[in-house]
């Protein structure tokens, strides 16, 4: 598969409408009382509940539209309907993966303090939340890859990388497969983030052709020569990605770290075990996701 048969974006492909640029969406001030607890609420059962009735009050009163505000060290533009994940990194941005987060950033560390410019993979890349945030910590030098097949959640990716300060970040609208071609997409009705290449059971749920291509193919047409580190939530579809990458990349092409999302109720092989066979140590699992490291060789 070729560039022609992608959509690619990056922070240099084209500047915001001046009048829909970031800042247009600014929060009102009910909204801004609500951030102001929600983002400052602690992660127990009370402040999950507190949060959450907050939440839909702002929400309500939003009707519709979206909100432009700094979270996670980035500026972003938010649309917290039908997206778990917008709702998360707009209310309680501090609930959002904190320990990936922080396993992440001491990656990105150690690369600055080697001088070496930090290679990220996001794939199932959303609306850039993982994408922005490690564009703000690693600097100019850092190249980050960040790949989402859904259109509309494309477009919003490709704002929030533009408000990124260094041109770091390209998108991809592709899905990433066991093979190129075009493959079935299907969308989750309540939670874009959950839409999958994988049959949903929602029996409202709809389908779009997207075009798709293998890990190992696309880093070499982005040519990635190393990654510092990737993350996957793919909706159960990890496994259809990882399993030929693992089994054919070259040592020097594995990521150090590996964050992917645990969908071990719908994966058709153990993956884990299939991860740590490639020299990968499990170093955390959440109620989300599982984190991998491997050492260089």
């Amino acid at each position: 598969m070729t560039e022609s048969t992608r959509q690619a974006s990056s922070r240099q492909a084209g500047a915001a409408d001046p009048a829909d640029s970031f800042g247009a969406f600014a929060p009102g001030a009910l909204t801004r009382a609500v951030l102001g607890v929600t983002r400052k609420v602690p992660e127990t059962w009370a402040g999950h509940r507190l949060a959450l009735a907050l939440r839909k009050l702002a929400i309500r009163s939003l009707k519709g539209a979206p909100v432009d505000v700094e979270a996670l060290g980035a500026r972003m533009r938010l649309y917290p309907y039908r997206n778990v994940c917008d709702k998360k990194v707009l209310f309680t941005p501090q609930f959002f993966d904190p320990q990936e987060r922080a396993i992440l950033g001491r990656h990105v560390e150690e690369a600055r303090s080697a001088s070496r410019g930090f290679r990220f993979i996001d794939i199932g890349a959303n609306i850039g939340a993982y994408s922005v945030y490690v564009a703000a910590l690693a600097g100019p030098e850092a190249r980050i890859l960040a790949v989402e097949p859904q259109p509309d959640i494309f477009e919003r990716l490709t704002f929030n990388i533009r408000q990124c300060p260094w041109p770091t970040v390209k998108a991809i609208a592709c899905a990433v497969a066991d093979k190129s071609g075009e493959l079935t997409l299907f969308l989750d009705p309540d939670n874009s983030g959950e839409s999958s290449l994988k049959v949903l059971a929602s029996s409202s749920a709809q389908n779009i052709r997207v075009a798709a291509v293998p890990l190992l193919q696309l880093l070499a047409e982005e040519g990635f020569d190393r990654v510092d580190a990737m993350k996957l939530d793919v909706e159960g579809a990890e496994d259809i990605i990882l399993e030929p990458f693992l089994r054919n990349a070259p040592d020097d092409l594995l990521p150090r770290l590996l964050i992917m999302e645990d969908g071990s109720d719908r994966w058709q092989i153990d993956l884990p075990a299939l991860v740590t066979q490639r020299g990968y140590r499990q170093v955390l699992r959440t109620r989300l996701n599982f984190v991998f490291e491997r050492d260089r060789g």
